[in-house]
């Protein structure tokens, strides 16, 4: 079925589009974070077990894997503006929710809420391609791409100093006005995407996915602490290549797929999916590895025995340096393509961590260390929206950039498993506390840094789309259909 064109109508606010649409991507990411410094204290704000607690994370983390795709294709189908305003009114509500509550009951419902916030940065890409000329859509997207960093590295000194010097609830009306003010301004200056794809919402599908990634991520997510051979995590695990085998079959059976899995195992489409698995692995190991390291006691022999505030200051130079190098990344994926870039951002991943394992004593070799790992995020995340809007049809923009997003969810998900489990195994008695070793925190930058390398081979395996066909002009056509993504 082709997509159906809407009417255009004139566009007075334009140029506060892109604006508000970063916004909206950092609002993301900063709910995301804010709740990290909190997580030590919970259990006494609240009343309940650490195990209860660690599901204010943990929902968050399976809202937003589950509706990030679902979305993108609602996105697709019903209006990319209408379903962003409601991911950003739900975002808003959750934090209200949070605001008003100490029940942990109501706190991980309203996490859950906070985690339709994830499909923003999809539905914000595929906007800024129906929105904006060509020449104006590669540093826009790689901005875009930057959010998750930038919001990030604001979220966890924001948070700090609220946990540091206020009541844990300012924290959540701060981010519910804040929520409130974004939804407000993309109302005001995001107009609705002529482009859509009509058809009928595939609710089996999106069902048969929500209960495959819910296995999947809760077993990886809760392994650690359930046992990773119990019966429990054996029997989600199992239960999710199960039920994602059978969803698949359905999406390459139905007419109009959740997903068009023939579209997304293409090289132009699958390889910069599986590279956002191995990226989104080697990114988020540096936010969780640093953070500890810098906040390890003195008596260690290499922790700075930093407080929360400080911690905070130090994450804060990598989101400014995501910031500051989106404009660059949009420049080298024009000047030699966006594989290049992805490619490019997997070395300098690897050479960040590189620096880490060297020296991970003085702080400013820390700070150095993962500015450089940031600075190869920010190219490879501005790198793969890029590869994926050259890939498939506008149509399938949102619902394409979902599953990509998705994919590095899934990527942080075992990233965060897999260096708690190297954590967890090389540990030292300090005043009665197990706490890393330094050797510990080395193996888990050398894992990361081997990640990224991987990356970098899957980015130089992806077709040049300069030899394939015009920049920016699908190539897949046979199958870029205005189904799924």
């Amino acid at each position: 079925m082709d997509p159906v064109p809407i009417p255009a109508t004139p566009r007075p606010r334009e140029r506060f589009t892109v604006p508000v649409l970063a916004f909206g991507g950092i609002l993301m990411a900063v709910m995301q974070t804010v709740v990290v410094p909190l997580l030590p204290d919970l259990p006494r704000l609240t009343g309940a077990s650490p195990a209860a607690v660690s599901w204010m994370v943990t929902a968050t983390l399976l809202a937003g894997a589950v509706l990030t795709p679902v979305l993108g294709r609602a996105g697709d189908m019903y209006g990319k503006r209408r379903v962003l305003l409601g991911a950003l009114a739900l975002m808003t509500a959750g934090s209200v929710l949070c605001a008003l509550t100490s029940d942990i009951r109501v706190l991980i419902a309203a996490r859950a809420l906070q985690g339709a916030a994830a499909a923003v940065v999809p539905l914000s890409i595929s906007i800024l391609r129906d929105e904006l000329p060509p020449h104006r859509t590669g540093s826009a997207v790689a901005l875009m791409s930057s959010t998750v960093g930038i919001g990030a590295g604001l979220g966890l000194p924001l948070a700090a100093l609220v946990v540091q010097y206020a009541n844990w609830h300012v924290m959540f009306w701060a981010t519910a006005a804040l929520g409130a003010l974004g939804l407000a301004a993309a109302w005001w200056a995001v107009r609705e995407s002529p482009v859509r794809s009509p058809g009928r919402f595939d609710a089996l599908g999106t069902t048969g996915l929500a209960a495959g990634l819910v296995c999947l991520l809760l077993g990886v997510s809760q392994g650690g602490q359930w046992g990773w051979g119990s019966a429990t995590v054996l029997s989600l695990f199992a239960g999710a290549v199960v039920i994602l085998a059978l969803w698949a079959l359905w999406q390459l059976r139905t007419d109009e797929p959740l997903v068009d899995l023939r579209l997304a195992v293409g090289r132009r489409v699958g390889l910069p999916h599986v590279a956002a698995l191995f990226t989104g692995f080697a990114f988020y190991a540096n936010s969780l590895v640093t953070a500890q390291l810098v906040q390890a006691p003195v008596a260690t022999g290499y922790g700075l025995g930093l407080s929360i505030v400080a911690t905070g200051v130090c994450m804060l130079p990598s989101g400014v340096i995501m910031l500051l190098f989106s404009p660059v990344s949009a420049r080298i994926s024009t000047r030699w393509g966006p594989r290049v870039t992805l490619a490019a951002g997997g070395v300098v991943l690897a050479l960040g961590y590189g620096i880490r394992i060297v020296d991970s004593t003085d702080l400013w070799v820390i700070l150095v260390g993962a500015a450089v790992v940031s600075t190869g995020t920010t190219l490879a995340y501005s790198a793969l929206p890029t590869l994926i809007l050259r890939a498939v049809p506008a149509a399938a923009t949102a619902s394409a950039n979902g599953v990509n997003v998705l994919m590095r969810t899934i990527g942080q998900a075992v990233s965060s498993a897999a260096v708690a489990a190297v954590l967890v195994h090389h540990t030292t008695d300090v005043g009665g506390l197990p706490v890393p070793t330094l050797h510990g925190y080395q193996l888990a930058f050398a894992m990361a840094g081997s990640v990224a390398l991987v990356a970098t081979a899957i980015a130089l395996a992806v077709p040049d789309d300069r030899a394939a066909g015009t920049a920016g002009t699908p190539v897949a056509a046979p199958v870029a259909t205005a189904k799924g993504a």
